[in-house]
Parts: C-alpha cells; sequence; structure tokens
C-alpha cells in the first residue's frame, strides 16, 4: 500500500490581518506570503466545503475584505 502523502506546508499567516484591507491589496500580499490559491467570494456566496491546503479565502463586501480563513 501507498504511504499517505504529506500536505505541504502552509505559510506562517494569519487569516486575520487581512479583515479590512482592500481586497486587490489583500490578494496580492496573500501571493507574496506564499499562499497558491486565493479566492475571493461575494457575501453569502454558496461554496463547498472541502479545504484545500494553501487556499486563503476572502469574502468581499464593498470592496474591502470582511472575512478570511484558510481551506
Amino acid at each position: 500500500m501507498a504511504p499517505i502523502p504529506t500536505p505541504p506546508a502552509e505559510p506562517e499567516d494569519s487569516p486575520d490581518s487581512y479583515v479590512g484591507m482592500e481586497a486587490s491589496g489583500a490578494e496580492r500580499r496573500a501571493r507574496e506570503r506564499g499562499w497558491s490559491s486565493v479566492r475571493s467570494l461575494p457575501p453569502g456566496a454558496i461554496i463547498t466545503m472541502e479545504y484545500r491546503v494553501g487556499r486563503l479565502n476572502f469574502e468581499v463586501g464593498g470592496g474591502r475584505v470582511i472575512r478570511c480563513w484558510k481551506g
């Protein structure tokens, strides 16, 4: 049986630090800090709940990040 792969480490970064930032600046900063995927969503968007290592999610309202979470 093949070994279970070890997922890559996520960046040492706090999602809370993005709240209040302008959305495009937050996305640029996230990519510079090593997030492989950045997803911007409108408030109340229906999304799948699978966890993806290396992805940072932004809920964006009025052009600013109002919520941010990993996965």
